[in-house]
């Protein structure tokens, strides 16, 4: 198995120019596309729902988003498309990200930027509150899910060769709402007015709403095992998540090794994210998939759990860090 070198494994790797860039100055504006949009399958999930309530409708809901959440958010977008955690064909990256744009929350090549923007902003000794979730919970969730974070220093934005030049990408983020259409239609042949409001809106709500939820609780409170040195917002583990998010809410073990194709690195720590891209090796489709084993040591992470150690590579206990 090829590893990545050090400089590379844990990068933030899409931003540029960030001598220059500054996380603390900028202002919050109002989001129009995704506000109305957020806004609308709310509305629409809270009036249909009720209203064509089946427990067909509840299984469609629940398959769907475990489908898209799992194959499309967890391992598509994030632990393929940001970190690289694992080599697949293209074919299968690219069917792995149209599912992750079937979640309803954005296209590939944005959601890339908002990720990496974020992580490189709360990796440093200062960040703007609205990137701290500073504000009480239900405030914060409603300026998440309607405004954005304009910075008057912000870094460049550069995904790469594969993705910012990829055709179909760059076709998906800008057409990432309309992909919900092909999906009510079917849904609608499947089972009628019932399967379009549980697998559309509610499904689109519950995730959206999700991603916030868990955003806020693990970069605010709750265990840890890891710490990221000197870094303004700290990552925090969510179990009571763990399922929902597939695995997801293992942040703190995530942001001491994003690289790591792997969240729920301890026993009792469910994964479904991982044993997806487990069965996506069985059959072929998934290789050189990273590990904290077999990456390279992590500098400027603290462990702050007995246990914290036992996932490491060998060298990890020679990096530079500060056991708690």
């Amino acid at each position: 198995m090829t590893l990545a070198p050090s400089a590379e494994a844990f990068k933030v790797n899409s931003l540029t120019g960030l001598a220059s860039a500054s996380p603390v100055e900028g202002e919050v504006v109002w989001d129009p596309p995704r506000s109305i949009w957020n806004a609308a399958m709310l509305g629409g999930a809270v009036v249909l729902a009720p209203l064509y309530f089946s427990w067909s409708g509840v299984g469609v809901f629940l398959a769907t988003a475990f489908v898209t959440l799992c194959a499309g958010h967890s391992v598509g977008f994030h632990r393929r498309m940001i970190h690289r955690s694992f080599d697949c064909p293209k074919w299968v990256e690219r069917t792995l990200i149209w599912f992750g744009t079937a979640v309803g929350m954005g296209g590939p090549l944005w959601t890339i930027r908002l990720h990496d923007t974020r992580d490189w902003a709360q990796r440093q000794s200062d960040c703007h509150g609205f990137l701290r979730h500073e504000k009480p919970l239900l405030i914060d969730g409603f300026y998440y899910l309607h405004f954005r974070l304009k910075l008057k220093h912000p870094p460049g934005y550069q995904p790469g060769p594969g993705v910012g030049d990829d055709p179909f990408y760059l076709f998906l983020d800008r057409t990432w709402m309309l992909h919900q259409i092909p999906i009510a239609l079917l849904l609608f042949l499947g089972g009628g007015w019932s399967w379009v409001a549980w697998g559309v809106f509610v499904r689109v709500a519950a995730c959206t709403h999700m991603h916030w939820f868990i955003s806020y609780f693990a970069h605010t409170r709750g265990p840890m095992d890891w710490t990221v040195d000197d870094a303004v917002i700290q990552a925090h583990n969510v179990p009571l998540m763990a399922i929902p998010t597939m695995g997801e809410a293992w942040h703190s073990n995530h942001h001491a090794f994003p690289a790591s194709a792997r969240h729920g690195l301890y026993p009792g720590q469910i994964d479904i994210g991982y044993r997806f891209i487990q069965l996506l090796a069985l059959v072929g489709l998934a290789s050189n998939i990273q590990l904290p084993e077999n990456l390279p040591p992590r500098p400027g992470i603290s462990p702050v759990s007995a246990r914290a150690l036992s996932i490491a590579a060998a060298g990890q206990a020679l990096a530079p860090a500060k056991a708690a």
